[in-house]
């Protein structure tokens, strides 16, 4: 169940995301800065948190789910820390996943072997 309840929940925000960019001017850059700024958001207002044990990887995967991981990253931190918090608690709490897409995009760009759009 809860693999159905996570394609659900994140197959919804994938849709989401699309028919913004199907029905509206929106750029791909576009769609992604406001899924993340809406993770942040919808986080701090209490929102983001339901939809989380909901869908567990189904929502802390997608694009919101960043924002997510920084806006607690930020609240917890700010607990422990005070206001220095604000600064540290997002790098903190994404700094994993960020190195990881870093070093697994640097290894893609070795092993392959890009062409041009002819």
């Amino acid at each position: 169940m809860d693999y159905l309840r996570a394609f659900l929940v994140g197959g919804a925000i994938c849709v989401i995301g699309q028919i913004l960019m199907d029905t509206t001017k929106l750029t791909p850059a576009h769609v992604l800065v406001s899924f993340v700024t809406s993770g942040v958001v919808l986080t701090a207002i209490g929102i983001y948190e339901p939809i989380v044990e909901l869908g567990k990887a189904g929502a802390t995967v997608p694009l919101p789910g960043f924002g997510y991981a920084l806006a607690k990253g930020v609240i917890e931190a700010v607990d422990k820390d005070g206001i220095i918090g604000v600064f540290t608690g997002g790098i903190t709490a994404t700094a994993g996943g960020v190195a990881a897409a870093v070093f697994f995009g640097y290894i893609m760009a070795l092993l392959s072997n890009p062409k041009s759009k002819s």
